[in-house]
């Protein structure tokens, strides 16, 4: 491998460490927060026109899809996490979009899936199911 290549490896570990933790952090944190269905992820489930029990359902996978991108191993669970935040942070834009919210509404679930394409481009070999060709 050229020096380069490694520079470029590394980089791309540290690029995938640094996104995976703060999508990790943000995903538990959130998923969490509507778990415990604090006043305001209520408040916003309610403006969002969702029922209550959503926040359930979403806390749980974000908690399920946050430790399944950690771990090691499970390649097929891993991709199904990756979609399912795609599916939830491009649904979250939707709904705010849907209704007028302002830009600020915007901003978390959009972080969260750019975290999100980040974390899954640059996850390791290891960490993929179909592994990529590196020559």
């Amino acid at each position: 491998m050229t020096e380069q290549n490694q520079s470029r490896t590394k980089a791309g570990k540290i690029t995938y460490w640094i996104a995976t933790v703060w999508l990790a952090l943000g995903m538990t944190s959130t998923g969490i927060v509507q778990l415990m269905r604090m006043e305001e992820e209520v408040q916003m489930m309610d403006h969002l026109g969702y029922p209550i029990y959503f926040l359930t359902i979403i806390g749980v996978w974000k908690l399920l899809g946050a430790i399944t991108i950690l771990i090691p191993k499970f390649l097929l669970l891993k991709e199904w996490a990756y979609a399912g935040f795609v599916f939830a942070m491009t649904g979250a834009i939707i709904s705010h979009i849907a209704i007028s919210d302002g830009l600020m509404d915007l901003f978390g679930p959009t972080l969260l899936l750019v975290l999100t394409g980040i974390s899954w481009y640059f996850r390791p070999t290891n960490r993929r199911l179909i592994p990529i060709n590196t020559k």
